[in-house]
């Protein structure tokens, strides 16, 4: 004998594995188009490959709760004499096995505005106006497939063509001359609607709204698990239908069956990223690329590396001095410890080093691409040269200095001294034009406009770099554009850097509006990059990883990953966006045996 309620105990199972199964689930790794050099495979590297699936956290608290319902309405013993529980459990059933499903799947429950919005919610339900927002349980594909379950049943549809019906004229009624197929067609008048469709041009209208990578409009799959016009003498069910597939919907009946995820050769074969020949320098590469840890030496061991940072007594001394007298307290001292933090960043710095040089891991990449170094430039933003000087001219060694002279000096100036680019590579460990650094080209302009543009053959652009560039374009669209000015001078031709006063104080950099762990001449640098579609270099991991952030945010999702070209070889090659390499600071002047000349 059956149990009473023996659809929902079968139902509760059910969930019950779905439960289960979120628990233990991990979104696929999302692979963005990043060189990573640093050498770092734990930490926030993990953290970005193993990121939890935005709107995922709701669906297991939906699932938990429903199942905690369940469990209570099936304990209790009077349950058998009440009616069947009201339950969303068939939908979170569906939604759960269509991500299961689902390829390059990037959020759950989000929400899209269907008018022009700056960005789309990751909230499950919108506060917004009815009919100005719409949900999408699954964002697949990379974003370029939204997926909406639809559990409505035959009979509850046929409610709605019940009440459709009763506004129709008794004349209806009287019409026809009693042949049926004129009689169905009286069925379907020419304003035909019904909340089936009405949620298949919303889903629509909102991904014509919210296009991928700025150009490509979503394709919409609707999942109506329990309409079935085949169990209905009701020919508007199926019209129904016909009508979403004559919108461009891909509507898909009855529930998906069998959940085990197929495997796709192409996504599973490895991508190798390379360099582009045109490489963009942020003020981290920049700094990275004078550093005297980057061109000296390298030390025997550890240890070594150590010893080389541990400043000597008469240097304490004098700092402390130096903080006492500038605070003008004589509990000064208890505010200042010494380099001892610094000098472990230092010789971490150097140990890593040790482990592959910077200047070796670009030989060697940039080789890849142009085994003879030929057509290789660098480039940066005006903004991110004269800060370098700044910083440079105020903290860098002797060396530092000599080399920051001669990757930045402007040789096309006219009243410029021209330094030999062999002076670069004085006191490195490495031969004259190792990298063919020299000479480090400007930009025109801080930010990328058409007129700067003339000037520039843009490589093609992926749907990574283009919202990499949207995002940027956003971000600074926020900005005050007095307030740059009044923080970026004009850096002019000229090697000597610009200091606000006597001091040679390094005025701060301008953080941004929309996110205050962005520096605006990151963003600048960035913005620069992504639009030509050249590689980025940088050492600014932290700066990386609030960008894809706001990328993510931005653009619903679908913009992490990217599209290798389609090939026949076992690893496929494509363009890197982004070049993370390890820091390196300007370390000279914290040596132990530094001498200033």
């Amino acid at each position: 004998m059956a149990r009473p309620h023996e659809e929902l105990y079968e139902l509760c199972d059910c969930l019950r594995s779905v439960s289960v199964e979120l628990d233990s689930y991990q979104p696929e790794s999302q692979h963005s188009p990043i060189i990573d050099s640093s050498g770092e495979e734990t930490g926030e590297v993990k953290t970005q490959t193993r990121e939890v699936l935005p709107g995922l956290r709701f669906l297991r608290e939906e699932v938990k709760r429903d199942l905690q319902v369940f469990q209570k309405f099936l304990d209790d013993p009077e349950s058998t004499s009440l009616p069947p529980l009201s339950t969303n459990a068939p939908y979170l059933v569906a939604v759960w096995r269509e991500l299961l499903q689902a390829r390059g799947a990037v959020a759950i429950y989000r929400t899209f505005h269907t008018a022009a919005h700056p960005q789309a919610s990751r909230k499950p339900k919108s506060s917004s106006a009815k009919g100005h927002s719409v949900k999408v349980d699954v964002v697949a594909d990379n974003g370029r497939r939204w997926i909406r379950v639809n559990t409505i049943k035959n009979s509850r549809i046929l409610m709605e063509f019940r009440e459709m019906d009763s506004y129709l004229t008794s004349s209806d009624e009287d019409d026809g001359d009693g042949h049926s197929s004129l009689k169905k067609e009286n069925l379907i008048p020419q304003e035909f609607d019904n909340s089936v469709l009405r949620m298949g041009r919303e889903l629509l209208e909102a991904a014509r709204a919210n296009p991928h990578s700025s150009n490509e409009i979503p394709s919409v799959t609707m999942r109506l698990t329990r309409l079935n016009p085949s169990l209905s003498d009701e020919p508007r069910i199926a019209y129904t239908i016909e009508c979403l597939q004559r919108m461009g919907i891909d509507v898909q009946l009855g529930e998906r069956q069998g959940i085990v995820k197929e495997t796709d050769d192409i996504s599973a074969r490895s991508t190798v990223l390379k360099p582009t020949t045109h490489i963009n320098l942020d003020l981290s590469a920049l700094i990275a690329l004078i550093s005297d840890t980057t061109h000296s030496h390298l030390p025997r061991d550890p240890e070594d590396a150590n010893t080389r940072f541990i400043p000597p007594q008469r240097y304490v001394e004098w700092k402390k001095q130096r903080v006492q007298m500038l605070s003008n307290s004589p509990d000064a001292t208890t505010t200042w410890e010494d380099s001892g933090i610094h000098s472990r960043v230092l010789a971490e710095q150097a140990q890593q080093e040790m482990k592959k040089g910077l200047l070796q891991d670009m030989h060697d990449r940039l080789r890849s691409i142009s085994p003879a170094l030929q057509n290789i430039q660098f480039w940066t933003t005006q903004e991110a040269r004269q800060r370098c000087l700044q910083i440079v001219f105020k903290i860098a060694g002797t060396r530092e200095r000599q080399r920051a002279e001669v990757l930045l000096s402007c040789s096309t100036c006219s009243g410029t001294t021209t330094i030999p680019h062999n002076q670069f590579w004085v006191h490195s460990r490495y031969p004259s034009n190792f990298i063919p650094l020299i000479p480090i080209r400007l930009y025109p302009t801080s930010e990328p406009d058409t007129t700067s543009l003339e000037s520039f053959q843009p490589n093609p652009s992926s749907p990574f770099m283009t919202s990499l560039a949207l995002t940027c374009r956003d971000i600074l669209s926020q900005e005050d554009i007095s307030r740059l000015r009044e923080s970026q001078s004009s850096p002019g031709h000229s090697a000597a850097p610009y200091l606000s006063n006597d001091e040679g104080d390094i005025p701060p950099a301008a953080v941004t509006l929309a996110n205050p762990k962005l520096t605006v001449h990151t963003v600048q640098s960035m913005l620069w990059g992504a639009t030509l579609g050249w590689t980025t270099l940088t050492t600014n991991r932290s700066s990386v990883k609030v960008l894809l952030k706001e990328m993510k945010r931005s653009a619903g999702g679908g913009v992490l990953t990217h599209d290798p070209p389609n090939e026949d070889d076992t690893a496929r090659v494509s363009e890197a966006a982004i070049w993370i390499v390890k820091p390196r600071s300007l370390a000279e002047g914290s040596r132990s045996d530094y001498c200033n000349e």
